[in-house]
């Protein structure tokens, strides 16, 4: 029994039989994820120095972006250089140990899992606050949100042992159909969220009609909505790099459990998929610098080199203003 689960197991990934035909792709994925391992390590430990300084973030979705970048520093530190080490005992011509990989495997799916939720969590989040909007913060409590966060990694933990109790074609195929139930439930939100968003801005539009008609202000309304708007935006482009990153992951586990292909081509497929998945780890943090203004200005402010061009930059287009303002007079 023993000896079949580990030979359906390592279908997933070379033997020493494919080295030949694999190494150019053994050698690639093991260059870029040596990488990614410290360019994802370094870049999300800044993140969440910045998301616990940021205080203009509602605290639900502070603890949401704290909870999904452990998710991702994690997966820096611990699947990658594990990863990189199965390749490189691929290229020196070894079989893979079954213990080693199914190890592996389970630390894979812990970190996988908890970014599956994370992300679906923060689509709730972001849907509820604009939703709710003046009920978000009487419904959405900090021992909630708190409490949701312990149960996504507790389910994460779930998804890891269940995988050491059903064959790995199974659970493959299992595994794919719940991060497609929960990529289309946040794809259905985030659809929701749009609608919401677009009824939302013509009620603005007739507001601010209003106050030109009528001399009256409602501009405690528009700067909450355009914030939780733009916040909305910021979580949607974490989603949507999600999806890209992790659909061929899922493609590549139901082309190896349906016996697609060549085994050796779907192989090389799957490795690079898996780099794939581990980019999205090192791309969040990106994002969150992109499309969130005040953690941008929180990772600005925690970088001395960085404060200093800014400050330098910010000088520069004043002293240019001044000037050119001496010259129009």
């Amino acid at each position: 029994m023993r000896d079949s689960y580990c030979a359906e197991l390592l279908r997933y990934m070379p033997s020493s039989t494919d080295v030949k035909n694999l190494r150019s792709s053994l050698i690639i994925n093991c260059v870029v994820n040596a990488f990614l391992a410290y360019t994802t390590v370094i870049l999300n430990c800044v993140t969440i120095h910045a998301v616990r300084k940021t205080s203009s973030l509602s605290t639900p979705l502070k603890t949401l972006l704290l909870s999904l970048a452990v998710s991702d520093v994690s997966i820096g530190l611990l699947n990658q250089p594990f990863y990189v080490a199965l390749l490189s005992r691929s290229l020196q011509g070894f079989n893979l140990d079954c213990t080693a990989y199914t190890s592996f495997t389970f630390v894979i799916i812990f970190f996988t899992s908890a970014s599956l939720f994370g992300v679906m969590a923060v689509s709730l989040d972001r849907y509820m606050a604009i939703y709710l909007h003046l009920r978000y913060r009487e419904l959405v409590t900090e021992k909630r949100i708190v409490a949701g966060v312990v149960l996504i990694w507790v389910f994460s933990a779930c998804m890891s042992c269940i995988f050491l109790w059903i064959p790995p074609n199974l659970f493959a195929l299992t595994f794919a159909i719940a991060a497609a139930i929960c990529l289309l439930f946040s794809t259905f939100l985030y659809f929701k969220i749009y609608t919401i968003v677009k009824r939302h801005s013509t009620q603005i539009r007739q507001i601010q009609l209003q106050q030109v008609r009528h001399a009256f202000r409602n501009d405690e309304f528009i700067t909450n909505f355009a914030s939780l708007r733009k916040s909305a935006i910021g979580t949607f482009y974490v989603y949507a790099v999600f999806l890209l990153c992790y659909t061929p992951h899922a493609f590549s586990l139901i082309a190896i459990s349906a016996h697609a292909g060549s085994p050796t081509v779907m192989k090389g497929l799957y490795l690079y998929s898996l780099t794939l998945t581990f980019l999205n780890s090192c791309l969040n943090p990106v994002i969150y610098c992109w499309k969130m203004r005040p953690i941008r200005r929180a990772v600005l402010n925690s970088l001395p080199f960085l404060r200093k061009t800014e400050r330098e930059s910010v000088w520069q287009t004043r002293t240019h203003n001044e000037e050119g303002t001496a010259f129009s007079l």
